[in-house]
């Protein structure tokens, strides 16, 4: 797997992030292969029936998320590997938290840019990313199986709406 890249895209809503997981997974990948980031808060905004032991407090949240789509969203981010960073509200979820984890990087002081940089993403693309997921938006990334693959699924993430894709 030499030729293996990280593919990275920034999506500003829920919806979008879930029809590129759900491309993301028609391509043949699977939850297990893709990573998810996101400011706690939009966890808790946006996740709120799943992790939560209580019904849902608005109809219109209950409503949203019926679907397979959004069902396999939601799993990478409940029971993924999933960690979260104390005191930069960062929820990360899939390959990048185990490697994070396995690199003791969860305690690790340095920020939300340090969180990412330590996840493969270069500094100067991490600060971009920094600023869109404290917009509330979501960082999906995916290990392309070939660099044929990475430039696909590059092609696909814009496709989708995301901004700022890359592969490293």
């Amino acid at each position: 797997m030499a030729d293996a890249r990280l593919v990275t895209g920034l999506f500003k809503t829920r919806v979008a992030a879930e029809a590129a997981v759900d491309a993301i997974i028609k391509r043949g990948y699977t939850r297990d292969d893709i990573s998810v980031l996101m400011s706690d808060a939009t966890k808790n905004k946006e996740f709120a029936v799943e992790t939560r032991t209580h019904m849902a407090d608005g109809a219109g949240i209950g409503g949203a998320v019926g679907g397979a789509v959004g069902a396999v969203l939601a799993a990478i981010v409940a029971v993924g590997t999933s960690i979260v960073l104390p005191g930069i509200g960062l929820v990360i979820a899939g390959p990048i938290a185990a490697a994070l984890a396995g690199a003791g990087a969860g305690g690790a002081t340095g920020g939300l840019i340090g969180a990412l940089i330590g996840a493969g993403i270069p500094e100067h693309r991490a600060k971009v990313y920094e600023a869109g997921l404290r917009e509330g938006g979501i960082l999906l990334g995916v290990e392309a199986k070939s660099a044929d693959d990475a430039d696909k699924l590059e092609e696909l993430l814009e496709d989708l709406g995301a901004q700022y894709v890359r592969q490293e």
